[in-house]
């Protein structure tokens, strides 16, 4: 189950990182051109929400079953190793924060009515995300 998860997990983040970056870009063309943000381009910015909340939700249950996750901080001395930190609290951390980054974007563009603020309220925040996302990934342990 364990191998499965990471598997799963490190599948989902190639997905997750390039439905971002895709909605980004997108937002960031509709802003730009002063394009009318419609029912596509709500179901666009909710693929990049929900594909970023699945990947959160396989995150926590493998952080949970790892024994690099969750244990590593009740073992003690996670916190002298900077890898260590990096996998048992730096990450999860940090894209917990972009996960509600995210999620905030895109609930603000729904309760906004001018396009231009739609398209920005998306781009901006799901940008800080993956920002915040791209900051954390144990790059070494994910290309390795």
């Amino acid at each position: 189950m364990y191998t499965g998860l990471q598997h799963l997990h490190s599948a989902l983040a190639y997905l997750a990182l390039a439905v971002l970056f895709i909605v980004i870009i997108l937002a960031l063309v509709g802003a730009l051109s002063n394009k009318t943000f419609n029912e596509k381009d709500r179901k666009i910015a909710m693929a990049g929400f929900i594909i970023s909340h699945v990947q959160l939700l396989v995150g926590l249950i493998l952080y949970f079953v790892s024994p690099l996750g969750f244990s590593l901080l009740t073992g003690g001395g996670a916190m002298q190793d900077p890898v260590a930190r990096l996998t048992a609290l730096e990450h999860p951390l940090i894209n917990i924060i972009a996960i509600v980054v995210i999620s905030v974007g895109y609930i603000r563009s729904k309760n906004m009515f001018l396009s231009k603020s739609k398209f920005r309220s998306i781009y901006m925040m799901y940008a800080i995300g993956l920002v915040l996302i791209l900051s954390r990934i144990p790059w070494g342990n994910w290309l390795g």
